[in-house]
């Protein structure tokens, strides 16, 4: 998670660095989901996936090798971008593709031995979300090996690669994740959901005749695939809506729960509005390549959508899972829940005043928003890494400045056999 954060970082200065050149958009963007989301799944999807089926987890050094070589080879590919140097991209995207290979191996081949209830629906999303990365990463390393028939029908092959990888398998992953982690966070209890099948099927069928319509050029397949894929981005708002309407009442740390909340409803919101324009001209112009662009639907589907989605779990997940003893996760959830009103306006106000400045071609609109965004962006990440560096402090203190219960547990008298 932190390494996640760190191409977050990046991705911000990227942005920064590149303001109104639109051609550097590419390396933010790459930065943001295949580095920043692209590790943080490789991080999150096999916890996720053995937790839920109580089943112990695969070997770690297993593990931080798959997220090891899905982050390198985002950093790999993103040098790529930023440099033109095709090698590196070749390079890259061979190290994410055997990264998610190990992803897929740590996720799955524990369940075998589940002790608890399959969840099947979640598993194959993650799944169809794998086979969607794997075969998005092949088609455009093959491109940048200058294989010759990937390189004649690039312009055809380029949407279907940003469909699989941003729809497909980043958008996929969290939608099937926030099906148990929404409750948990909302404060209720996970069931299922008729909405959450809705969004899953949807995005998980819909998402593959897209790129099958691009690849061949067969305009109904595309319609079909972006009919599909509309009808479960609106699943995603109505199981955010149906998941808060059965929300707990929190009575401590009000503003990091108004962090986690409502982030993951903004970001519901956000995607869907991002499809239905994106879906929507894939409904309207079929497979022309001409009418794609990843710049109609950049500022919700990757800032509103996947970034403020990273922000609410990892400030979800940094108290629960992190570094630290109680009173530390408690220090942390008051640090991560700081200005949360200030940094939700933000957040949603600037992606909404970025969305309208790049559709409407105004730029003072974009820039107010993309300051916005920024602001926000820069908040959460440091944050982020001052909560971690108070549960880092919290773990080397030493037993005379731990809790009585941490001393007892840690002097010889207090440790009890089982």
């Amino acid at each position: 998670m932190g390494v996640a954060i760190g191409f977050v970082l990046a991705a911000v200065v990227a942005a920064v660095l590149g303001t109104g050149n639109r051609g550097t958009a590419w390396l933010p963007l790459h930065l943001a989901l295949a580095g920043g989301a692209g590790t943080a799944v490789a991080s999150v999807l096999p916890f996720f996936s053995t937790a839920l089926a109580v089943a112990a987890p695969a070997s770690p050094w297993v593990r931080s090798g798959a997220i090891g070589l899905v982050a390198l080879g985002a950093a790999v590919v993103s040098a790529s971008v930023a440099s033109g140097q095709a090698f590196l991209g070749h390079i890259g995207g061979s190290a994410y593709l055997v990264g998610i290979a190990g992803v897929a191996i740590v996720a799955f081949r524990p369940l075998r031995g589940s002790l608890g209830p399959r969840r099947h629906r979640i598993e194959l999303a993650y799944a169809a979300a794998l086979l969607h990365v794997g075969l998005s990463v092949a088609v455009a390393t093959a491109f940048l090996a200058g294989w010759a028939p990937i390189v004649e029908r690039w312009a055809s092959l380029k949407p279907a690669h940003a469909w699989l990888n941003v729809v497909g398998f980043i958008s996929l992953v969290i939608v099937g994740t926030l099906v148990h982690l929404a409750p948990t966070i909302e404060g209720n209890r996970i069931r299922p959901r008729r909405s959450a099948a809705v969004a899953i099927g949807g995005i998980a069928l819909g998402v593959p005749m897209i790129a099958a319509g691009y690849a061949s050029e067969t305009d109904l397949l595309a319609r079909v695939g972006g009919l599909v894929v509309l009808a479960g981005a609106i699943g995603v708002p109505l199981h955010a809506l149906a998941v808060a309407r059965d929300r707990g009442h929190w009575t401590t740390d009000l503003d990091w729960h108004r962090v986690t909340t409502r982030s993951l409803r903004a970001a519901s919101a956000w995607f869907a509005a991002a499809i239905l324009v994106g879906a929507g001209r894939v409904i309207w112009l079929g497979a022309d390549p001409a009418g794609w662009s990843i710049g109609l639907v950049a500022a919700p589907l990757a800032i509103g959508w996947v970034l403020q989605v990273l922000i609410a779990a990892w400030s979800h997940l940094l108290p629960a899972i992190g570094p630290g003893d109680p009173r530390a996760h408690a220090a942390q959830r008051r640090i991560l829940g700081t200005l949360a009103g200030p940094r939700l306006l933000a957040m949603n106000g600037g992606v909404g005043l970025l969305w309208i400045g790049s559709a409407t071609g105004v730029p003072v609109i974009g820039t107010i928003g993309a300051a916005a965004v920024v602001a926000a962006l820069l908040g959460a990440v440091a944050l982020a890494a001052s909560a971690a560096l108070s549960g880092v402090r919290s773990s080397w203190a030493s037993p005379r400045e731990q809790p009585p219960v941490a001393r007892a547990l840690a002097s010889p008298r207090g440790r009890r056999p089982g």
